[in-house]
């Protein structure tokens, strides 16, 4: 088994002169491969006034998730052979184990930030196409459903509000269907849960994210690359992350 990542052309830091963010279509000098012989598994999921904060997240009221983050310096491709797919990624974003996921990469500098890469297990079921899960407004209820349940808190005064952004299908270049799901989820919390008088529970929200879900079928198993970012930089980096989504690739493995 092997994973190969490829570094792909940087870009350019002078987008990043507004608040990974806007793309800019420049590209500068190709990186050097790199080439990992052997998959390296997560268990299954600047002081300078000059510089823009790296991450900076206030807990005040009325400021939630606010992050800045720092130029990515371009996409790096990650190929996994042995269970068969592959996708691009920010290159300065790193891998972390022992987060529920196949693979999982995240923005050092703005931690609610990352990507990751489920897939069925071929001994559960057994899919033919993406379109087992039904037509992508079908396949976007079951993922938010998902979403939903991983997010369950036991916490008092928690709630959780999912709004249904987008659903879509393409055939990508390597002649397969994906579906691609866009969601919104807000997290809210009370300041004094246990407060008897209701006046005194306060409700204010904790986070606001956008997750955006590719999900495709190869090799009998269903496939599902998230990514997660705060609302907030997401906006500013939507361009990019975007690039991150078209370029999941399912792929054959070799009995």
């Amino acid at each position: 088994m092997a994973t190969i990542i490829h570094s792909l052309p940087t870009r350019s830091p002078a987008r990043y002169s507004t608040p990974f963010t806007s793309p800019d279509s420049s590209r500068c000098h190709s990186l050097s491969r790199q080439c990992l012989t052997t998959k390296a598994f997560a268990v299954p999921r600047r002081s300078a006034m000059t510089l823009i904060f790296s991450s900076y997240i206030f807990s005040q009221v009325g400021l939630h998730d606010i992050a800045f983050a720092l130029p990515s310096g371009g996409l790096r491709e990650y190929i996994d052979t042995f269970d068969g797919y592959s996708f691009n990624y920010p290159q300065n974003w790193i891998q972390v184990r022992g987060a529920g996921a196949d693979i999982f990469f995240r923005n050092p500098y703005v931690l609610d930030e990352n990507i990751s890469v489920d897939l069925s297990s071929p001994s559960s079921s057994t899919y033919k196409s993406v379109q087992d899960l039904g037509p992508p407004e079908e396949a976007g209820k079951k993922v938010v459903r998902q979403y939903l349940t991983e997010f369950m808190s036991t916490r008092l005064g928690v709630r959780r509000e999912s709004n249904v952004l987008s659903t879509s299908s393409r055939v990508a270049d390597d002649g397969r269907l994906y579906y691609q799901v866009e969601v919104n989820i807000k997290s809210y919390a009370s300041n004094n849960e246990l407060a008897v008088m209701p006046q005194d529970r306060v409700v204010r929200l904790e986070w606001d994210r956008r997750y955006l879900s590719v999900l495709g079928v190869e090799n009998n198993q269903l496939y599902e690359l998230r990514l997660q970012s705060p609302e907030n930089v997401f906006l500013e980096e939507e361009n990019d992350l975007r690039q991150v989504m078209d370029s999941f690739r399912v792929n054959k493995v070799a009995g």
